[in-house]
């Protein structure tokens, strides 16, 4: 349920950032210091996919 309520509110925090004060955007972890898994690389990924 948190990281759910984390994606929702980076969306929303990205549609108002100001990207000269902030350039890089917001993603969910901003939003959920609870969370402690690690999104997967693309290799591991793609190695876990084929």
């Amino acid at each position: 349920m948190e990281r759910a309520a984390a994606l929702l509110a980076s969306i929303l925090a990205n549609q108002g950032r100001n990207a000269k004060l902030r350039p890089e955007p917001f993603t969910p972890a901003d939003f959920c210091p609870h969370d402690d898994r690690q999104a997967p690389s693309l290799e591991q990924a793609m190695e876990e996919w084929s």
